[in-house]
């Protein structure tokens, strides 16, 4: 069964960073491709950024390109996303999702297995 603990949300200021992590337990993450996905308040889940285990190519939304970067350490099972000049819309639940199919699109249904969401709110 696969598992996902993530952690890195939390409250920072406008223009500041913040790096979340996803660390897979149950499976081997290189397996599988890798999403980041958001949700804010009143709003549809939307894809962030994803990562072929393939490839390693990356996707990104545009709001976000050249602020956000997805990574992947399969040594130590985690994926990262690292996240600089953050902005008050930035502020979501963000979650990490996984497949063992090749994601064509960057969007919640091709994705199978969820992590519970860590919050980020960006505000001063």
């Amino acid at each position: 069964q696969l598992q996902f603990v993530e952690s890195g949300g939390g409250l920072v200021q406008p223009g500041g960073s913040l790096r979340l992590s996803c660390a897979a337990s149950g499976f081997i993450l290189d397996s599988y491709d890798i999403g980041w996905f958001r949700q804010a308040p009143g709003k549809e889940r939307e894809g962030v950024s994803c990562i072929s285990r393939r490839t390693g190519t990356s996707y990104y939304a545009s709001s976000v390109q050249s602020r956000f970067t997805i990574s992947r350490d399969n040594a130590k099972k985690t994926a990262y996303l690292q996240m600089n000049r953050l902005k008050p819309e930035d502020t979501a639940v963000y979650y990490c999702a996984a497949d063992s199919r090749l994601f064509r699109r960057c969007v919640p249904e091709e994705f199978r297995s969820w992590g519970q969401g860590t919050q980020v709110t960006v505000s001063s």
